[in-house]
């Protein structure tokens, strides 16, 4: 259960990044916000939503990293590998998904297509931002090998 997890997070992944490479992308180069630019951001919030979903049942229930962390807390914070994975990685990605989510909240109200595309390339760039520096990238090389 806890591979087939961990390959769903690492998969979902994938469709995280393509999707906010394209909301970037869109909003860096966007003129008329449309129907598409909107569904961009909307999945991409999705994305990150059901993301976050795959990572609590695995960070809560099915992974022994973070079993053996709870176990000893202090110990685990002197580890900068497992504190990546305990306290980093999640706090961060989930600043990135509230980002996103504020995103879609401020373009239903926002007027100009313009400032819709500035909260699509500046906040969704951030939260990209914060996602690729808190990903722990040899763990990932590892399932992808």
């Amino acid at each position: 259960m806890y591979s087939t997890f961990v390959t769903i997070h690492s998969v979902l992944f994938l469709v995280v990044l393509a999707l906010g490479i394209l909301s970037i992308y869109k909003g860096l180069t966007g003129k008329t916000f449309g129907e598409s630019d909107r569904k961009v951001g909307l999945f991409y919030m999705i994305s990150l939503h059901t993301q976050l979903l795959v990572g609590l049942v695995l960070y809560l229930a099915l992974s022994p990293v973070t079993t053996a962390a709870f176990a000893d807390f202090g110990a685990a914070m002197k580890d900068s590998a497992t504190r990546l994975i305990l306290v980093e990685h999640v706090t961060v990605n989930i600043i990135a998904i509230v980002l996103a989510t504020v995103v879609n909240a401020k373009n239903k109200k926002a007027i100009t297509d313009a400032a819709k595309f500035k909260n699509m390339w500046l906040l969704n760039g951030l939260g990209l931002v914060l996602i690729l520096s808190r990903i722990p990238w040899s763990r990932l090389a590892a399932l992808f090998a």
